[in-house]
């Protein structure tokens, strides 16, 4: 499986949503790494440039990202961030690892794989003109997920979200979505270091409702709806997503 490691210090795990790859994550580098903390990137199962590595559930899944776990980090502490199907994952691996996780941040996590309470569609800010500037096809990949329709948010769906959809394998995800809860629930398990969970308020694909059923085993967390900001919302609110994120850098343990 792939993986992309920057920098030094303790590690931290960054794992991706279904169907995208690290690329998605990369935005929230510069964060990261002003904290003096190394980066992990993967490519999950049928992703990116692991789009050929074989699973046919969530549990292949965690079961490949726990073997990058031994590989790359070892023995070592060390943190996560999961952005949506990555939040799973998060949560899978803590349950798993135990102490060893020292933190977790959950942005726009998955909370329940096979039925979630959703709001409706809603774009706060529109553009038009940018819209119809855009290839039809891509123009309706991002508006369908912008809540913020903007040059800036487009930017970063072109370069962040759409390499990863291309290079997706349809097939492997296809199985891993038929078996997409992992069998071992991690959410009735208490986490008692460092969390952060970031929802967006109008988060259409996992919504935010969910994520606070995880407020009672997560007794050191904290918990932030965004406004103007949908499944995508480190790309629509950068700079809340990234004050949030470097303090909950802080608090995690030194190494």
């Amino acid at each position: 499986m792939y993986s992309d490691t920057r920098g030094d210090g303790p590690a931290v795990l960054l794992v991706h949503g279904f169907g995208l790859d690290h690329r998605f994550m990369t935005p929230l580098d510069a964060t990261i790494a002003a904290a003096g903390r190394r980066r992990v990137y993967v490519d999950l199962p049928g992703s990116g440039r692991s789009a050929d590595v074989p699973a046919s559930s969530s549990d292949d899944v965690l079961g490949a990202l726990l073997d990058l776990v031994a590989t790359e980090i070892g023995s070592e502490p060390f943190a996560v961030v999961g952005s949506s199907y990555g939040g799973l994952l998060a949560r899978g691996l803590a349950a798993r690892l135990g102490e060893q996780v020292t933190g977790l941040a959950l942005l726009c996590p998955v909370v329940g794989a096979d039925v979630r309470d959703v709001p409706p569609q809603h774009v706060a800010v529109e553009d038009p003109a940018l819209l119809s500037s855009l290839d039809p096809g891509e123009a309706a990949e991002y508006a369908f997920m912008a809540v913020v329709q903007s040059p800036e948010t487009w930017a970063l769906f072109r370069d962040h979200v759409l390499p990863g959809m291309r290079a997706a394998s349809p097939q492997t995800l296809a199985a891993v979505r038929s078996r997409y809860a992992l069998s071992d629930d991690p959410d009735t398990r208490t986490f008692d270091g460092p969390a952060l969970v970031v929802t967006g308020r109008h988060d259409h694909v996992v919504g935010y409702r969910d994520a606070f059923e995880l407020l009672e085993h997560y007794p050191r967390a904290t918990f932030a709806v965004l406004d103007d900001a949908g499944h995508n919302a480190i790309l629509e609110q950068p700079a809340v997503v990234d004050a949030l994120l470097t303090q909950w850098l802080h608090r995690l343990p030194p190494a």
